[in-house]
């Protein structure tokens, strides 16, 4: 594996905390990826969240369309999100990073960090827009960062249209996954970990769907309920940090351990919060027959080879979760306009296709989805590179 273009540790003179930033490959001198804060955060966990924004950029290269990928890039925050010292921290780390976010790295929300914050720290750290760098790639500049404006005010039933579009996507790569085994989506039990963003959108439309949550869990515990959990309930009584309020809970739900989630009775698990959440240790309690990764990283490869010898499918996160990445730049190059029903059709034809390619592709080179997911993502780079042009 190529080293990445560029890699950085910053230390923050007030607190100690480490930022860390990576630049795995430009296209056309820009590349795209989230800045998450989480305490714990670290380098060569940022190195591999680069080189996956990379992967996700290329899976979405469609020629015809007005998108064009860019390169992969991650930033990180060693903090925990709670923390007093967060937000100021967070503005000084991109005053710190400001000269890569002008020139080439645009960066948005992620783990521990909504949208709205990241835009509010960028303005105090004197910056036009974390996303400016892509800037001169626009046909109409003006006309463009409009038509993003009016998507991120959208709402549908009470979410932002940016928090359910990769959701949206979650959910329709297990359901993809469904439709290829022939499930029925009614009475496909379904255990989530992490109801913020991404979870919750993916509970939401899975719920929809027709399927079972059964089960989830944030910083205080697991909720479940074997026939059932109310998920739009739970939503409504969420706090900024995807943490739900008990009171919401109906005397049919339980509270149980943390890490109870991993051994619900399911068939679809998915880890929506934090990185390594699965490992060879704690794989062995999982009864489910897909683990869809909606958060990055959240299985480690070790266990996903063990999960893989019991005949546990595991959907991999550069395909899974990279509906937000590919929504954010259709709209931004105008592929589709500020509107849900355009987005989620566009976000569902986009997955469905790119998971099932994954997964015939499987079947036929007889290797796990992750796999084959990187060997399409690979036969992409090529085109790109001819095309644009990239660095690394």
């Amino acid at each position: 594996m190529a080293s990445p273009l560029l890699s950085l540790t910053w230390t923050d003179h007030l607190t100690g905390h480490q930022g860390f930033l990576v630049v795995d490959r430009l296209v056309r001198g820009v590349a795209s990826g989230g800045l998450r804060m989480r305490a714990g955060c670290t380098l060569e966990e940022v190195t591999g969240l680069a080189r996956g924004m990379t992967m996700k950029e290329a899976l979405h290269y469609d020629p015809e369309s007005r998108y064009v990928p860019l390169g992969g890039a991650k930033g990180g925050i060693d903090c925990d999100p709670r923390d007093p010292q967060a937000y100021p921290l967070l503005v000084r780390y991109l005053r710190a990073m400001r000269p890569y976010i002008e020139s080439c790295w645009t960066t948005g929300e992620d783990l521990g960090l909504t949208q709205d914050l990241v835009d509010r720290a960028a303005a105090e750290a004197g910056l036009v827009s974390s996303i400016q760098a892509v800037y001169p790639l626009l046909d109409d500049q003006a006309e463009a960062r409009r038509r993003l404006a009016d998507a991120f005010a959208v709402e549908v039933d009470g979410m932002g249209l940016d928090e359910l579009v990769g959701g949206r996507g979650v959910a329709e790569a297990a359901l993809t996954a469904l439709d290829r085994a022939g499930v029925p989506y009614p009475g496909t039990r379904v255990a989530l970990q992490g109801l913020g963003t991404m979870g919750g959108a993916t509970a939401r439309f899975l719920s929809r769907a027709g399927l079972t949550v059964v089960a989830v869990a944030d910083v205080k515990g697991t909720i479940a309920n074997p026939a059932g959990l109310d998920v739009e309930a739970l939503l409504a009584a969420r706090d900024a940090h995807g943490a739900v309020d008990r009171s919401a809970l109906r005397p049919g739900d339980r509270e149980l351990p943390g890490d109870a989630w991993l051994s619900a009775d399911t068939d679809v698990l998915v880890p929506a919060a934090v990185s390594y959440a699965i490992d060879s240790g704690n794989q062995e309690r999982i009864t489910a027959r897909w683990v869809v990764e909606a958060a990055n990283m959240p299985v480690r490869p070790e266990a996903e080879l063990l999960l893989a010898a019991r005949g546990v499918t595991v959907l991999p996160d550069v395909v899974v979760n990279s509906g937000t990445n590919a929504w954010w730049w259709w709209t931004l190059f105008g592929d589709i306009g500020a509107d849900a029903e355009e987005a989620f059709a566009h976000v569902r034809g986009s997955m469905r296709a790119l998971v099932d390619r994954m997964l015939a592709r499987a079947e036929t080179d007889g290797t796990t989805p992750r796999t084959a997911a990187h060997a399409i993502a690979a036969d992409r780079m090529p085109l790109i590179a001819e095309r644009f042009g990239w660095y690394r």
